[in-house]
């Protein structure tokens, strides 16, 4: 599903990843953990192709991201479902609006947008929530309508960059209890987060990016150490 083949990424000043390898499998839940830093985002941005790799390929359900042309990348970003921490949600619009306009902006609209809208809003307990606007609702609530609006054009990966990060303990369960409930439906799911406790809790496969000392790479194990998986 997700192959990453001795990636390297460089920006100005830095080295991000140095021949970092990653094999993500259909159905698979895995979380990425590691400090401010560490390459998280980084990943994240290179599988939605908001930045690309310096060296290295990457292959998303068979696609070549280093080859993908920019007018197909729309396209390829329809089969993802993405969790920013910061939620940019449509203020002046209520839940239900939201989740309608994530997806008339890609498809138009259609007959069954509202019917898709009243379905996910009740796979995440929700619906009592759709005249609400993002102002009237809780942290919790704001993220778990950033989920619903990620689900709403039923993409084969679900990739989250913090979706927990601004959250108390008992809304963060909640969430990521929401995420293991995708997960189960045989969604792929990657979470880049800080939150170690929801990690444990909940025991998926968990990559570590870290910087050793004298290290600005995140390797693969097999090349730089400083990268570990655990279960």
């Amino acid at each position: 599903m997700i192959i990453l083949d001795n990636v390297t990424k460089n920006y100005t000043s830095s080295v991000v990843f140095e021949k970092f390898s990653l094999h993500v499998e259909h159905g698979e839940f895995l979380f990425v953990t590691g400090e401010s830093g560490s390459g998280k985002s980084t990943l994240i941005k290179l599988l939605t192709k908001e930045t690309d790799v310096t060296k290295g390929r990457i292959l998303v359900d068979g696609k070549d991201l280093s080859k993908m042309k920019r007018r197909d990348v729309p396209v390829y970003r329809r089969n993802l479902g993405i969790v920013f921490q910061d939620m940019k949600l449509l203020e002046d619009r209520t839940v239900f609006e939201n989740l309608a306009f994530a997806r008339e902006v890609i498809y138009g609209c259609r007959k069954d947008t509202s019917r898709r809208v009243a379905s996910i809003l009740n796979l995440l307990g929700l619906t009592r929530l759709h005249k609400r606007y993002p102002g009237q609702l809780s942290g919790g609530e704001k993220q778990k309508t950033v989920l619903a609006r990620a689900l709403m054009n039923d993409p084969a990966i679900l990739l989250a960059d913090e979706p927990t990060g601004n959250l108390d303990p008992d809304s963060s369960a909640e969430v990521m209890d929401l995420f293991e409930m995708i997960h189960k439906r045989g969604m792929t799911v990657l979470v880049a987060t800080h939150d170690l406790s929801q990690v444990e809790r909940l025991r998926h496969r968990r990559l570590e990016l870290t910087q050793r000392e004298n290290c600005s790479c995140m390797g693969s194990g097999l090349y730089k150490g400083c990268t570990s998986f655990t279960s």
